[in-house]
């Protein structure tokens, strides 16, 4: 489905839920983050280098890299439609690490940089002999920017940068320092990208599809296209303050369609499409991975606030268990559509979700078994009874689900594998001073939700945003054990009959598609030999 059709579809089903409402009034300007990214991307413009061949105009350069090389801030690197396969350093295709450059292929589809080795399986081979894991299997990223401010991506396609022993198995990377806990980078920009993989082994998995971390932003990515990853189609994370902004993309076939690990304050994902994925949009924490935790969308200069919004998505059919997968995304619990998982002051406003057989939305306190840091949680959490039966005596990070809102969704047939409380919305979450609330959510045929614990909706239950939460414990009980059951099978205990939620049979790929590129390529680029008859 493109991108107009989408928007046709939620535009119209979804018109009667805009305007004011409880949920609606402290929320801030979804065009915030655009906006600033927009005005702010990169430096001033300057050059232009040439990659490739274009009717019949050799440009200075045949790789990316090497234009890359010489590049300075502000220039503008064209790329020419062809197959590269790029070898900028040992762990990265295309390595840029200086500010303000602007690489942009004339083809979306044709610019390929492609993973694999140059030979007569064409572009994006799947033949396991063509395939390149990285010096000793230690794995590949496709284009990586490492801590370099305004530095945009458009117009092209990468494909088959294979993950291994050290890490790698990134498509398109935004790195501010990842693991660090640090902020290294601000601005970013990627548009019209298509990033995907047409090989899969339990050891070399294509990881992430675009992905930023430890950036400031303000960041955009818009108009793209990621499926078959074993981690997430898109990413975003370790940024308490992520001044970032997803729209118009599309996710497939990957564990899940978006995941932002303590991604907070002004994030927004909206007019999307998010389908065929273990789970479609997955926002979580984790005590470990991308610090600081936890993962927070209250507005950082207004915590009363939400600035983490997703809205205006059609979420649907996020029943996969064979996708790609590694990992802790493994865990991710297959037939959700949207899943908090341990986040708090999120607000989930305006989408269309269907056909998702666990939870259309899922929000969920995240007990963290790692050692170490504890930041945002609770350390050493004992749950009472009767969930320490459940969840474990002793947890190292307890992260509470709070403060979360959803408001003036469409729903219509979620809950379809047709276990204990599986339906349209969804609340695992202990007694705590602060509740998550749900509020004028619609199904479509029926007319009512359906909702663990019961009438969700009911003001004596969820249904106000006011007030502590205090679960009912054999509700709750059964939600918790749904959903350790989906998340880690019959192993986990917590299954009533061996296979109430799919299990992978065989990994499945799906083809790579032709997608819509930009109308003029040369639109905004400084003149030269290439754009002169545009």
């Amino acid at each position: 489905m493109n991108e107009r059709s989408i928007g046709f579809i939620v535009g119209v089903l979804l018109l009667s839920s805009c305007g004011s409402g409880e949920g609606r009034a402290p929320l801030e300007s979804s065009a915030r983050p655009g906006a600033v990214a927009a005005q702010g991307a990169g430096a001033p413009h300057r050059g232009v280098l040439q990659v490739g061949t274009w009717q019949g105009r050799k440009g200075a350069f045949a790789t990316i890299q090497s234009a890359v090389d010489v590049a300075v801030s502000g220039d503008w690197i064209l790329i020419a439609p062809g197959d590269y396969h790029e070898a900028g350093t040992n762990s990265a295709g295309v390595s840029i690490v200086k500010s303000g450059l602007h690489l942009r292929g004339l083809d979306r589809n044709g610019v390929v940089v492609d993973g694999t080795k140059a030979g007569p399986g064409g572009p994006c081979s799947a033949d396991p002999a063509a395939q390149l894991f990285g010096p000793g299997g230690a794995g590949r990223n496709g284009i990586e920017v490492f801590k370099a401010d305004g530095v945009s991506i458009e117009n092209l396609t990468v494909c088959n940068f294979l993950g291994g022993s050290a890490g790698g198995g990134n498509q398109i990377w935004w790195n501010g320092g990842d693991g660090s806990g640090v902020i290294g980078m601000g601005s970013y920009r990627g548009a019209d990208l298509t990033a995907s993989t047409t090989y899969y082994s339990d050891a070399h998995s294509a990881s992430y599809g675009i992905f930023a971390s430890n950036a400031r932003g303000p960041g955009v990515i818009e108009r793209s296209y990621a499926s078959n990853m074993s981690d997430s189609s898109f990413y975003v994370g370790g940024c308490p303050d992520c001044n970032s902004v997803l729209r118009e993309v599309h996710a497939q076939n990957s564990p899940q369609g978006f995941s932002g690990t303590n991604a907070g304050g002004h994030l927004v994902l909206e007019r999307s499409e998010w389908d065929h994925n273990r789970a479609g949009i997955a926002s979580t924490t984790l005590a470990t991975d991308d610090r600081p935790s936890p993962q927070d969308g209250a507005c950082p200069a207004d915590p009363g606030r939400s600035c983490t919004l997703f809205q205006d998505n059609y979420v649907h059919d996020n029943n996969n268990a064979n996708t790609p997968v590694a990992g802790i995304a493994a865990t991710v619990p297959v037939g959700t559509g949207i899943i908090i998982s341990g986040g708090r002051n999120d607000t989930v406003r305006d989408n269309l979700i269907t056909h998702n057989g666990a939870w259309g939305v899922l929000l969920n306190d995240y007990p963290d078994g790692q050692q170490g840091a504890c930041d945002g949680g609770d350390a050493f959490f004992t749950p009472p009874p009767p969930y320490d039966q459940i969840l474990g005596p002793v947890i190292p990070c307890y992260f509470h689900s709070f403060g979360n809102r959803v408001f003036e969704n469409r729903f219509s047939g979620n809950g379809s594998f047709g276990n204990a409380t599986n339906g349209d919305l969804a609340n695992a979450a202990l007694d705590a001073p602060v509740r998550n609330c749900f509020r004028d959510n619609e199904e479509l045929k029926a007319g009512k939700v359906t909702s663990a614990p019961a009438n969700i909706q009911d003001p004596a239950v969820l249904g106000s945003c006011r007030g502590p939460w205090v679960g009912d414990p054999a509700q709750e009980s059964a939600l918790f054990l749904q959903l350790l059951c989906d998340a880690f099978g019959p192993a986990s205990g917590a299954c009533t009959v061996p296979n109430q939620y799919p299990t992978q049979t065989a990994v499945t790929l799906l083809p790579i598609p032709h997608e819509r590129g930009m109308d003029d390529p040369c639109d905004g680029v400084p003149a030269n030999s290439w754009c002169e008859d545009e």
